[in-house]
């Protein structure tokens, strides 16, 4: 929920017409409710959201939350359809994230791990990324095998913990991180996940941190497994997870830890490419600054 102030609603004696379009005092107040916004809609931009959903979720009354939808939709980083008035991540959007994925290569290069995955798994294979208590699926490639799994879709967004590369990337965080991930999608796996549960998912944290990868055991639909692996990026970091889902029959213990091999390999290839990337890269590498008051010629 987006925190609401006192800019929300009409003070004793003020003109209740002219509030209805709140003036917030705070310029970046705005900013921080706009952005809010945008993450709203982004988490539900396949099927769209609708506006009484985002003012819902958000917290805001809706004058406010139609004043900023407006702003977002002129600035084209969202859009209204016109039959079902639901919002959807804009053109603007896509263009800042191709441009946004040339500064973070790690994902560039996981994408032809996906391919040579599903490739040689002949399963469906993924890469997922992790976004504040979220996992988002960025890329997806299905192999040839005829009977699939009911799995993930490009720009699906689950909490973390939620499929093999959610839980993988869950896995990946501190006690604390998990711990406030957990409290912070509590209200979404009760409603939407009924089947999961803090201790079960702690269970699959503990479980994934002394195995090395993480098993979904058709947590979500029943009979569509996954296995998970997460990679780093030149700093150590978590940058994503490589998963591959399949049906349950495809998962007998020797295939699993087949799979889990082909992960493994695609793991270290990204890592290594990463890290020969950052090594190659100049020591005093940077982006020109822009500086300000001077004219181009």
């Amino acid at each position: 929920m987006i925190q609401s102030s006192a800019d929300d609603m009409p003070s004793q004696g003020e003109d209740t017409k002219a509030a209805v379009v709140p003036i917030e005092r705070d310029g970046s107040q705005s900013i921080d409710r706009a952005m809010a916004l945008l993450s709203l809609v982004s988490a539900q931009s396949r099927v769209g959201m609708p506006l009484r959903e985002l003012v819902a979720q958000s917290g805001l009354k809706q004058p406010t939350v139609h004043r900023l939808l407006g702003a977002l939709t002129r600035a084209r980083l969202i859009e209204q359809d016109p039959q079902s008035k639901r919002y959807h991540l804009g053109i603007e959007s896509y263009v800042l994230g191709t441009l946004a994925a040339e500064r973070f290569g790690a994902h560039r290069i996981a994408v032809g791990s996906v391919v040579r995955l599903a490739h040689q798994s002949e399963d469906t294979a993924f890469l997922t990324v992790r976004r504040g208590d979220y996992a988002v699926c960025i890329h997806r490639e299905e192999g040839a095998y005829p009977v699939r799994a009911q799995v993930l879709t490009i720009g699906d967004c689950h909490p973390l913990g939620v499929g093999a590369g959610a839980i993988a990337l869950l896995a990946a965080l501190d006690d604390d991180e998990v711990e406030q991930t957990l409290s912070a999608n509590a209200a979404s796996y009760r409603e939407h996940y009924p089947s999961i549960t803090p201790e079960g998912l702690w269970a699959l944290v503990r479980e994934t941190r002394e195995r090395g990868y993480s098993m979904h055991r058709g947590l979500v639909h029943p009979g569509s497994w996954g296995l998970g692996i997460v990679f780093h990026d030149e700093s150590g970091t978590p940058a994503g997870a490589l998963s591959i889902g399949a049906i349950e029959s495809r998962m007998g213990e020797d295939r699993q830890q087949k799979l889990v091999r082909m992960l493994q390999s695609e793991v270290r290839n990204i890592e290594t490419r990463l890290k020969q990337r950052s090594d190659a890269r100049p020591a005093d590498a940077s982006v020109p600054a822009v500086r300000a008051g001077r004219r181009a010629k």
